[in-house]
């Protein structure tokens, strides 16, 4: 075992001042931190408890809602305004994980969570993520669950989360503190793609801690589902997930939010795919079209090719339910 030491934070400022030491890692759930310690992948010297800390749902004035950092997902996935307003994150919360989990993990831990690429896992492998230029041994081996868009040389691991899918599509904005003070930044820019650095996998500086996420009300809110493909019927990872949104106004798609899991490196958002539905019908054959657009990038590895075509299915089939049936 690895020695650390371990701190419990009881307030902000505490856990700031705590979290800048050198070696340092915040804790709150420990759902991915703790197993990544005993596989000895990661190995901080200074474990910073955050638990019980930004650990509330509140309405703001502007009729947002700001979710705390330390929430756990079973009480955002349950809480009555989160279902009403914004029902894509709440099933995107009960897609990704069993009870047990959902119970003890946090909104700022889902959004921190590491790839499960195996090789990553694997001490024997080549990774880039755990050792700078060591190689990706992912790219010629078994990757079946890897990246179809925003990949490089260097990684074609894919993020985990199906919460960040949903926070995408939904235009959340991440609330970060430091001691040098509090700065806000989009979900869609919160993580990076690998280029040649994939250790690097979010903006996040030396000392920060996520406070929560907010997000805003958006006619696509309500009008919304999130829809996830796997290898068995419940808790694995994504093959391919979509978060989509659509506001309707006179017969025409007048906004519309679409997001991708299990694709990339990040949580996908499909720009070139909403621009081309903003102000169209809402028939398949336009959804055929966009999706098409969206995935004109996408390169497909030895065993994970067949991603590009599930992934056009899945948008399709989403947003055409959406239109149909203006399921919620």
């Amino acid at each position: 075992m690895t020695p650390f030491l371990y701190e419990r934070a009881t307030d902000a400022q505490t856990a700031l001042a705590l979290g800048s030491r050198d070696g340092a890692r915040y804790l709150a759930g420990g759902t991915n931190l703790v197993d990544l310690m005993r596989e000895t992948i990661e190995r901080p010297e200074i474990l910073v408890d955050v638990a019980g800390l930004f650990d509330q749902i509140e309405d703001t004035d502007e009729g947002s809602l700001r979710i705390g950092a330390g929430v756990k997902n079973t009480g955002l996935a349950a809480d009555r305004r989160v279902r009403e307003r914004f029902p894509m994150l709440s099933q995107a919360i009960l897609a990704g994980a069993s009870a047990q989990i959902r119970n003890v993990a946090t909104v700022g831990g889902n959004l921190l969570q590491r790839t499960r690429c195996g090789y990553f896992y694997d001490d024997a492998a080549r990774c880039n993520k755990r050792e700078a230029s060591a190689g990706c041994d992912a790219v010629e081996g078994f990757n079946r669950n890897h990246a179809i868009l925003g990949a490089s040389k260097a990684c074609v691991a894919t993020h985990p989360s199906d919460m960040a899918v949903a926070l995408a599509a939904l235009d959340a904005v991440v609330n970060i503190e430091s001691q040098d003070g509090h700065r806000s930044i989009p979900l869609v820019d919160f993580h990076v793609l690998p280029g040649e650095t994939p250790q690097i996998e979010t903006v996040l500086r030396r000392g920060e801690l996520i406070a929560g996420v907010t997000v805003a009300p958006n006619g696509i809110a309500a009008r919304s589902r999130y829809r996830k493909v796997r290898d068995r019927a419940s808790y694995a990872f994504a093959l391919i997930s979509v978060a989509a949104g659509l506001e309707m106004d006179g017969g025409v798609i007048k906004d519309v939010r679409i997001a991708l899991g299990g694709v990339a490196h990040k949580p996908w958002r499909a720009i070139i795919a909403e621009a081309a539905l903003k102000g169209g019908p809402p028939t398949r054959a336009a959804f055929e079209e966009a999706a098409e657009a969206e995935l004109a990038a996408a390169r497909g590895l030895r065993d994970n090719a067949f991603k590009i075509e599930l992934a056009r299915r899945v948008i399709v089939d989403t947003l055409s339910k959406l239109a149909d049936q203006g399921v919620r």
